[in-house]
C-alpha cells in the first residue's frame, strides 16, 4: 500500500510569498509608470500646439481631432497645457515632499524619545497644526512672492507635521519591543538605536506617508494656483487651468476645467496604488 506524500508546507508558503511579491512589484509599477510617463511627456514629447502661445482664431473650441481636449477662451490648446503642466506641478510636489520628509523624519524620531527636545518638538507641531495651514500657505506665498521657493516652503508647512506625528507614533511602538530593550541594556546609544533598530522598522510608514504627501502637495499646489498665487502666466499649471475653466463652465465650456482635474485625479490614484505596493514590499522584507 503506497501513501502519497504532500508537498512540504514551507514550499507552498514560499511560492505564495513569491507570487505576492510579484504582485506588489506589479502594483508599484502600475502606480509609478503612468506618473513617470506623464512627466517625461511634459519634458520631451513634441506637443501638437504651444502651451504658452495662444491662437486667437481658435478660442473655446470643443474637443475634436484637431484639438483633443479643446481650447480655452484665450485660444490655448488644453491638451498641450495639461501635459506641459505636469512638468511644473510634479517636480514641485516631489521636491516639497522630500524636503518635508528630510525635516519631519528626524524630528519624529527625536520626539519618540524622552526629554525636553521631544516636548519642544511636539508642542511646536501642536501649535503649527492649530493654524489653518492652507490659508497660512496662501498668505506665505502671497507675501514672499510667486516663486518656487515659497511654494516649496508652503508644502513643507502642510506636510512636515504629518511626517513628525506618524514617525513618532511608529517609533514609540518599536521602542517597546524586546530587541530594542535588549540593545538599550547592552549600552547602545539612543542615536544608534534610532538609526539601526527603529528607523528600518518604520520605513513602510514613511513610504506610505511620502506617497500621500506628494498627493497632498499636488492638491496644495493646485489650490494655490487656483487662487492665483504661485503661478507665472502664461506657464500652465493644473490649478490655474481649473480656475480658468471654472469661469466658463456655465457657458458650456466644460472641457477647460475637466481635463486638468482628471490629471490631478490620475496622479493621486497612481500615488495611492504605489504607496500600498511599496508598503507591502517593505513588510515582506
Amino acid at each position: 500500500m503506497t501513501v502519497a506524500l504532500e508537498a512540504p508546507s514551507n514550499e507552498k508558503a514560499e511560492k505564495g510569498r513569491r507570487h505576492s511579491v510579484l504582485l506588489d512589484y506589479a502594483g508599484l509599477a502600475l502606480g509609478l509608470v503612468p506618473i513617470i510617463l506623464l512627466y517625461l511627456a511634459s519634458r520631451f514629447a513634441p506637443l501638437p500646439f504651444s502651451p504658452t502661445q495662444p491662437n486667437a482664431a481658435e478660442t473655446s473650441l470643443a474637443p475634436s481631432t484637431d484639438h483633443w481636449f479643446g481650447t480655452d477662451a484665450s485660444g490655448f490648446d488644453v491638451f498641450s497645457r495639461t501635459i506641459d503642466a505636469a512638468g511644473i506641478d510634479l517636480p514641485l510636489a516631489v521636491g516639497g515632499t522630500l524636503l518635508a520628509l528630510v525635516i519631519g523624519v528626524p524630528l519624529g524620531l527625536i520626539a519618540s524619545s524622552k526629554g525636553w527636545a521631544a516636548n519642544v518638538i511636539m508642542r511646536a507641531i501642536d501649535a503649527l497644526q492649530a493654524l489653518p495651514l492652507l490659508i497660512l500657505a496662501v498668505a506665505l506665498v502671497a507675501l514672499a512672492g510667486n516663486n518656487i521657493s515659497s511654494v516649496i516652503v508652503a508644502i513643507v508647512l502642510v506636510s512636515a507635521p504629518g511626517f513628525v506625528r506618524l514617525v513618532r507614533s511608529g517609533a514609540l511602538v518599536v521602542r517597546r519591543t524586546r530587541y530594542v530593550e535588549a540593545a538599550t541594556a547592552m549600552g547602545c546609544s539612543t542615536a544608534r538605536i534610532l538609526r539601526v533598530h527603529v528607523l528600518p522598522n518604520v520605513m513602510s510608514l514613511i513610504l506610505a506617508q511620502a506617497s500621500l504627501g506628494v498627493a497632498t502637495a499636488i492638491v496644495v499646489i493646485a489650490g494655490l494656483n487656483f487662487l492665483g498665487v504661485g503661478t507665472h502666466p502664461p506657464d500652465p499649471t493644473w490649478g490655474s487651468m481649473i480656475s480658468d475653466g471654472a469661469g466658463v463652465i456655465a457657458q458650456g465650456d466644460w472641457w477647460v476645467a475637466l481635463f486638468p482635474s482628471l490629471a490631478i485625479v490620475l496622479v493621486i490614484v497612481c500615488l495611492n496604488a504605489a504607496a500600498r505596493a511599496a508598503e507591502d514590499l517593505t513588510k515582506a522584507r
